[in-house]
């Protein structure tokens, strides 16, 4: 499926830029993460300053138990 999905990136860059996304979605379906609300809330937190020293927050397995906790 992600060869066909891939088939259409226009060039090497937008196929790797497709491969992280999906990759990000897929992880968080593996963590019982709803991919929407993820993606919605870490780029929000990147739009607002996140520090970089602590992007590991962000991943899927730490933001749902930050999510938890709101």
């Amino acid at each position: 499926m992600n060869r066909k999905n891939a088939l259409f990136a226009g060039h090497d860059a937008g196929a790797e830029s497709w491969a992280t996304v999906a990759s990000l979605i897929e992880t968080c379906k593996l963590n019982a993460v709803e991919p929407f609300a993820y993606l919605t809330s870490i780029l929000t937190a990147i739009v607002n300053g996140h520090k970089q020293s602590q992007i590991a927050d962000l991943l899927p397995w730490n933001w749902m138990n930050k999510a938890a906790q709101v």
